[in-house]
């Protein structure tokens, strides 16, 4: 019974008399004052008189046992008193105060929706709280649980005054706000029953990778919006859902994207998942700032209406899903759009009709496309991809190419998106090539397992040797669920997160097209081969691009608007001013430069001024 009594003296003493003869036993138990009053005549009190229910007072009630004929047994109050556990476990019905009163409302009340406490209360307060919930009601405490892990200092021990092991809470407010704080906390595995180290590092890197990005959507929106019309600005509004199907391909699936997001969030909030509601929201913020507005800048310089139109639509809605993990920066960019009085007062995005089951506006306009969806995931792998082969190369994004091969099951979807991957990329050529094509130009995917000796050990012992010689020689398959499983003659291994690498390269039968070149399995299927071989011409552009960036630099130096053009003088290196008069049209073209002079010098050197 520890979680009911305890031998103390501080406590809620148990209600429980008993005979002090084993000859006449008798056991009562109480329930109430009244009932004590009943039976010794008097409430519990203190020496001052007061009403009192803890030792010593509750004590020296007793009274003669009622089952002895002789009068000689009296009743005393056992000595134990309740557990704390105990008292924390009738928490769903004593905070009403019930069943003295409040009946009407405890029953509204119970079980709880919503409860949460660390993981170490599954056998402790959620543990005691279900057993009294069914001993008294033959139901669950509660409906929902979040159960988190302890959250450590700096240093990975817990969290200490003495120790100053932590950040500075204050100090994390003013520097990096609140709700960076907040979605440290919300989108870590803390959520999930682990650990959570907290670190200044931490909820600065949240700030770079989800309030700044958010942030700056916001900014690009407002700046190109009240930059329009010669600067009288431009008014979006929502979109209307006949308007949706005569949107460009990149605003459709947008529109998609963000219905999914809704989806997402709204599924993983009604399960009281946030750190998926935050997974969702990170995800869709990449592809919003490095894929949408990335690849839709032009159509704001040119004041595109449906361009304004689909981002306000989008950050409208996005900012009400933000609103219940990141409130303060979802409350200032939701007003920024809206002029509303707050978007906490607002109603979330709901997709559907509760009582029709229809779509509302907004799904109608938040249009599903999963052919297009799924292409354009597909491109974006192909460009994820692509980009890491170029940093692990350390060949520079500003330096064009001559080709890249993807090879797809599909390739007609991703044929449509030819020019949006030689732009993303930097590559003059885009070549397509199916699977079954590719094989028989002796192309494959080669697939590796790696087993963490060091890891993998601390669980399979001795069997880690034969893990290990299993990945090497082949004999190893991925299971159903994506777990990779070494055969071995104890029987099959089935490996755990954090104890294997999976690698996917590919192979090629041309040696020499093999060494001017670098290649990627695709998570999705396929792969992509990248042509790393430069000639004078490539290397030309390269340098020009290189030039370009230099010049952006400055104008935003000289704090020129974007629409501002500009006189510029280039200082090159002799050796490279070949290479900038070739691609001349291009850097004045991207610079806005109305007049362009390029000198030999020593270094490069760049001179800015409005035209």
């Amino acid at each position: 019974d520890w979680s009911i009594s305890r031998n103390r003296f501080w406590g809620s003493p148990i209600p429980v008399w008993v005979s002090d003869d084993p000859k006449y036993p008798r056991v009562d138990v109480y329930g109430s004052l009244e009932e004590l009053k009943r039976d010794f005549g008097d409430y519990p009190r203190d020496h001052e008189g007061n009403i009192n229910m803890h030792r010593p007072y509750i004590d020296e009630l007793t009274r003669v046992n009622p089952d002895d004929p002789t009068g000689k047994s009296h009743m005393h109050r056992i000595s134990d008193v309740m557990d704390c556990w105990f008292e924390s476990g009738s928490m769903s019905f004593a905070q009403f105060h019930y069943p003295f009163e409040n009946k009407e409302t405890f029953e509204q009340h119970f079980p709880c929706d919503y409860i949460v406490e660390y993981i170490g209360q599954t056998r402790g307060w959620f543990y005691v709280l279900h057993i009294m919930a069914t001993a008294l009601f033959d139901k669950p405490a509660f409906k929902n649980v979040i159960c988190h892990g302890i959250v450590l200092g700096s240093d990975g021990q817990k969290m200490s005054k003495h120790l100053r092991n932590y950040p500075d809470v204050n100090g994390v407010f003013n520097k990096f706000g609140s709700d960076a704080m907040r979605w440290f906390l919300m989108s870590s595995p803390i959520l999930r029953g682990g650990n959570l180290i907290v670190t200044a590092e931490g909820i600065r890197d949240t700030v770079r990778q989800i309030m700044l990005p958010v942030w700056s959507s916001y900014y690009f929106f407002t700046l190109y919006a009240n930059a329009a019309n010669k600067g009288a600005g431009f008014d979006a509004r929502e979109l209307r859902a006949d308007e949706v199907a005569s949107l460009p391909e990149m605003d459709r699936y947008l529109l998609a994207r963000t219905r999914r997001l809704i989806q997402k969030t709204e599924s993983a909030l009604d399960q009281f998942l946030i750190s998926d509601a935050c997974d969702a929201v990170s995800d869709f913020i990449d592809m919003l700032t490095n894929w949408y507005i990335r690849n839709t800048r032009d159509r704001f310089w040119n004041e595109d209406e449906n361009a304004f139109n689909t981002l306000y639509t989008v950050l409208e809605a996005f900012m009400r899903v933000m609103a219940p993990l990141a409130p303060m920066e979802a409350e200032a960019v939701w007003r920024g759009l809206t002029g509303g009085e707050s978007v906490h007062l607002a109603d979330w995005p709901f997709l559907k009709d509760e009582k029709t089951g229809e779509d509302t506006e907004l799904g109608r306009v938040l249009a599903d496309d999963p052919a297009l969806v799924d292409a354009m995931e597909k491109v974006r792998e192909v460009v994820s991809n692509t980009l890491s082969m170029r940093k692990a190369k350390q060949i520079r994004v500003r330096q064009p190419l001559s080709k890249l091969t993807v090879v797809v099951e599909n390739t007609d979807a991703v044929a449509a998106y030819a020019d949006l991957l030689k732009s993303e990329l930097n590559v003059k050529d885009i070549e397509l090539c199916t699977l079954e094509d590719a094989d028989k130009q002796g192309l494959k995917i080669i697939h590796e397992l790696r087993v963490n000796a060091r890891v993998a050990g601390k669980r399979l012992r001795k069997d880690v040797q034969f893990a290990i010689k299993a990945s090497k020689s082949g004999a190893w398959h991925v299971d159903a669920s994506g777990v990779p499983v070494c055969e071995t003659p104890n029987g099959d291994i089935a490996l755990e997160e954090g104890e294997y690498e999976l690698l996917n390269g590919v192979e090629e039968k041309n040696a020499e097209e093999a060494a001017n070149s670098v290649s990627t399995a695709l998570p999705t299927g396929g792969f992509v081969i990248l042509d790393t071989e430069l000639n004078d011409d490539l290397v030309a552009e390269g340098y020009a691009r290189d030039v370009i960036r230099a010049v952006q630099d400055a104008r935003k130096a000289a704090d020129l608007e974007i629409s501002d053009r500009i006189v510029l003088k280039l200082t090159v290196p002799a050796d490279d001013v070949a290479k900038v008069e070739q691609f001349k049209d291009l850097v004045a073209s991207e610079t806005l430069a109305t007049s362009f002079e390029v000198v030999a010098g020593a270094e490069l050197n760049v001179e800015v001024a409005k035209a």
